[in-house]
Formats: structure tokens, sequence, C-alpha cells
């Protein structure tokens, strides 16, 4: 299975499924990044923690937990 957490930068994914529960994986859906959406990778942070991706048309900070939680193709 591979995640959010492990795509490189400069990469365009697709979300395949979320996985977590109730809030955490609401607040995921509420920030636009649900099955089927394209992400792309724009960069990592130094120390890996946070991700900056792009997802419909707007730039999001993702915790590697979150990353995590979201499994790509």
């Amino acid at each position: 299975m591979k995640t959010l957490k492990t795509a490189k930068i400069g990469d365009t994914v697709k979300v395949v499924k979320l996985h977590g529960e109730g809030a955490i994986k609401r607040r995921i859906m509420d920030m636009g990044i649900t099955k089927g959406v394209e992400v792309y990778i724009r960069k990592v942070a130094p120390l890996g923690d946070p991700i900056e991706v792009t997802v419909r048309g707007y730039e999001l900070s993702l915790r590697k937990a979150d990353a995590e939680m979201i499994e790509i193709e």
C-alpha cells in the first residue's frame, strides 16, 4: 500500500482510499482530500514534516501522520 507520505516531490498522485476514523477522517475530507482527487506534491520540509501539496487548486500542508492515512496510486 502506497501512502501520500511515501510520494516524492513533483509527483501527481490519485487518492484511492482514506484510512482513519471519525473526526480525523472527516477533517481530511473537509480539506478537500477525497477519493479520486489528484494531489500534487509541492515540497517537503527539511525534517520531513509537514508535506506541502496542491489539491483542488490550493496549497495545503499536511502532517506526516495525516499523510500516512491517505492511500494513493
